[in-house]
Order: structure tokens, then sequence, then C-alpha cells
């Protein structure tokens, strides 16, 4: 299948908190295929602009290929990248708001999950094509800080490095009145969360014709 972006996530494993995301979002991106919903009232409608990527950390975000680059090129590197980068790992997932949505986000000290994630944005930059006029357009609408307009033009976007944060999204935006009922709604559907949370794989994904991202493949971190 050829592909209009990729982009590496954590994925997580194969367990009770990925199949209650694929479930909540309603989108399997490591099956590559729609999921039966909870029957939650309004769930379709907060989910519907996370669905399409899949219930994911990214740590690279969605970037079309260079010219002079090519996927299986893709695979090798990241292959390589996994075997030299160290696994993170943090005290344990929970769930939190950020910016008006829903996300589980590490809990503790995120220094190493942030390195993992920084590894992955530089080690595979020459694979990157710059964004376009629309795309800048579009990423500067939010009101970047400066440092946040150095990243977008160094790196393509500009929540990375020192601006990031890794969080697996549950809604889109939400009105303030809601929060308290997804937040609670969520909590009711949740798994027990992982305690410490450990990412020792990483895994490189693609958008498809239809604008849904799927697993191509998952690399162990072996450094």
């Amino acid at each position: 299948m050829s592909y209009a972006r990729f982009a590496v996530y954590y994925l997580p494993p194969d367990g009770a908190l990925a199949e209650f995301g694929a479930a909540w979002l309603g989108w399997d991106c490591v099956a590559g295929r729609d999921t039966v919903r909870p029957d939650v009232p309004g769930l379709d409608d907060v989910t519907m602009t996370p669905r399409k990527y899949g219930f994911h950390g990214t740590l690279k975000p969605p970037f079309r290929l260079a010219e002079g680059t090519h996927v299986e090129g893709l695979k090798l590197a990241m292959s390589q990248v996994a075997q030299t980068c160290v696994p993170g790992q943090s005290d344990g997932l929970a769930m939190t708001c950020l910016g008006r949505f829903l996300a589980l986000a590490p809990v503790g000290d995120t220094f190493d999950i942030a390195r993992v994630a920084a590894t992955c944005v530089e080690a595979l930059d020459t694979f990157r094509a710059p964004p376009d006029a629309a795309e800048l357009e579009r990423r500067r609408k939010a009101r970047l800080s400066e440092r946040q307009e150095a990243l977008l033009q160094r790196w393509g976007y500009p929540y990375v490095m020192e601006e990031f944060r890794f969080h697996l999204t549950l809604t889109g935006r939400l009105p303030v009145d809601q929060i308290d009922h997804w937040s609670e709604t969520a909590r009711t559907h949740l798994p027990p969360l992982p305690a410490p949370f450990v990412m020792d794989e990483v895994a490189l994904v693609g958008e498809r014709q239809d604008g849904r991202f799927e697993l191509i493949q998952r690399y162990a971190l072996a450094g």
C-alpha cells in the first residue's frame, strides 16, 4: 500500500489498554479496521478528530517523504534507531486534560520518554520533506512562541524537543462544561493503567489514502 505521510508512534502492546483505545476511538490502527464502539451517547462526536490517527502517542509527527528517499530506506533507518535507542520509562500513566482534550500522560519524571521522542525526530529528519506554505500557515494560527516558531522551521513541527509532551489522546477539544462529564465517562471504561509505564518499542505508521493511519511495523528498543 502507498501512504501519503508517515509518523513514529508509541502503540500500546496487545492487551487491555490497546483494546480499550481502539474501541473508544472507533479505529484500530494496528489491525487497520473499524471497531465496535462502547454504547456511550455522544462518544462518536467527541472522538471524531483523533479517530483517524488511532490510539497512540506521537513520537515523530506525521511527515511526507523527502525527495529522493523511499519507504524501504525509512524502515531500515527505523531499525537502526531502535537498535541503539534505550527504552524510556515513567512512574505510570494517568488521565489528564490538555488544552481541553482528554489524554493519558506519563506520571513522574518524563525525561526518558522525551529522549526517545527526540531521538526519533532527529535521527529520521533526512526522510522528512519540508512543510509547505499551507501547513506552515496552519501551524502559525496557534500563536506560536518564538521558540516554537524556531522548532517549526527546524523540525517541521512546533511541539518537539523541549516543547514535547507525550500523551495518548482520548478526545477532541471539549466544551469546558463537558470536560468533567467525559473525564468521568472515560474513567469508567479505562482498564488498569500501567505503573510503571515502559516504552520499550516504537512503531512506524502510514497515512492511508482514506486519511486514516495504520501500523506498518513495530521496532523493539534494544539500546
